[in-house]
């Protein structure tokens, strides 16, 4: 099948069509021609929308599913169809899935799972056996099998040395650990941002300081082991300012951000809403304000959805009681949208964090791979429950008014796109 582009205006700021209006001509999967007009033949499928954007195919770091063992709340088909109507073209799936993906049997299950898909996965697997903390899971059989990183997802590794350990062993093959922000015995018991807010309302609290505490130990682990680190969903203006100072001393550092994080704060909790329990917590607009200058200066690397599907018995119960987590895949490019322009945040969701995390960069150029993702950016509308396509609907930007559209993709020779 042959696809034809039209009058697209591509973003891509390392191509030299950035910002131009033009047509592509995609091929067996491969951009053929960029031209200002490419006349149509009748066996062409052409893409033509209003306001039509073209970018790099989007890549989100953080996604959870379900599957195995979870199937209630996601499925690995539905998940991946979701993905790509939401814009993405890959995304790097988490560990927390029950039995844990912590062996190369596992990682190799979801990968063959996930084949022939527009959009293609790529696992994280557990840091430590069942995600447990105790001791380190077999890293390096898995990245032999394809799983792209370390973490146990939402938890973090209490145990120093472990930690440290993993930053030595990891370096014999390049890969890379995920440190989750946070130290549960500062946090204790809490389950909102430690603050005016929680106070008013009654909950207990998670003083910012569990992140900074954690962070601040990783970075001198990192310090003393070498390796690559990658923090992620920070929340914090302190959390910032310790990665930013860990940069300047050339330390292989990297972090991303949610993108609930970057548009919502703990003043939402008012409602009581199930829906904006998060892990993290939502933060303060100080925050929020200083987690959207570290993307525009790039002190922030990466940002995702840090999508995690929660089915609606765990979900809508009495806020103490429910499960932490949100879907964001739908919702992501319009929610960033009304903070940011593209050329703040493209990079961000492209090839920044495929760099991180060892993929291969996407160019919108003759002759390369056509993994592109489809949109506009100028339309205004409010999220409904209508526009969730996944199975969960745990959505904190349900009647939130958001801005721009997904119209799709095209990858690994698929046109994807929204009815």
């Amino acid at each position: 099948m042959i696809t034809l582009i039209k009058s697209a205006t591509i973003i891509d700021s390392s191509s030299t069509y950035h910002q131009q209006k033009k047509d592509i001509l995609i091929e067996n999967g491969s951009i053929k021609k960029i031209a200002d007009s490419i006349t149509s033949k009748e066996n062409y499928q052409i893409v033509e929308k209003e306001n039509l954007h073209v970018s790099c195919g989007w890549f989100d770091a953080s996604v959870s599913f379900g599957e195995p063992g979870f199937e209630e709340r996601e499925t690995i088909d539905n998940g991946l169809k979701v993905a790509a109507k939401s814009g993405f073209t890959a995304i790097a799936i988490n560990a927390n899935t029950n039995p844990v993906i912590d062996n190369k049997s596992s990682v190799e299950f979801l990968i063959h799972k996930a084949a022939n898909n527009a959009t293609s996965l790529h696992p994280i697997a557990a840091l430590t056996a069942g995600s447990k903390g105790e001791e380190m899971a077999e890293l390096y059989d898995m990245q032999q099998s394809g799983a792209i990183a370390f973490a146990d997802y939402n938890k973090p590794i209490a145990n120093d040395n472990l930690m440290k350990i993993a930053l030595l062993y990891a370096q014999n093959f390049n890969g890379l650990v995920l440190s989750f922000p946070k130290n549960n015995a500062i946090a204790g018991e809490g389950i909102a941002n430690e603050g005016i807010n929680s106070t008013k309302l009654g909950l207990k609290g998670i003083p910012a300081l569990a992140e900074h505490i954690q962070i601040a130990r990783d970075l001198y682990l990192l310090e003393y082991t070498g390796g690559k680190l990658h923090i992620p969903t920070i929340t914090t203006a302190k959390s910032v300012d310790l990665i930013k100072e860990a940069k300047k001393k050339k330390l292989n550092i990297t972090c991303s951000v949610a993108v609930h994080h970057l548009t919502l704060s703990d003043i939402e909790l008012h409602g009581f809403d199930s829906n904006f329990k998060t892990n993290p917590p939502l933060r303060t607009t100080k925050d929020v304000d200083a987690l959207q200058k570290a993307v525009k200066s790039g002190v922030i690397d990466v940002i995702t959805s840090d999508h995690n599907p929660i089915d609606i018995e765990h979900k809508k119960v009495e806020f103490s009681q429910a499960k932490d987590g949100v879907i964001g895949l739908e919702s992501a490019f319009g929610a960033l949208n009304t903070v940011f322009n593209l050329e703040d945040y493209i990079e961000n969701i492209t090839n920044k964090p495929r760099a991180i995390f060892g993929l291969s960069e996407v160019k919108i150029k003759e002759g390369n791979p056509a993994e592109l993702s489809f949109f506009n950016p100028f339309e205004n509308y409010v999220f409904k429950k209508d526009n969730i396509l996944s199975t969960s609907k745990n959505s904190p930007f349900i009647n939130k008014k958001v801005k721009g559209k997904v119209y799709g993709v095209f990858a690994n020779n698929q046109l994807i796109l929204n009815e």
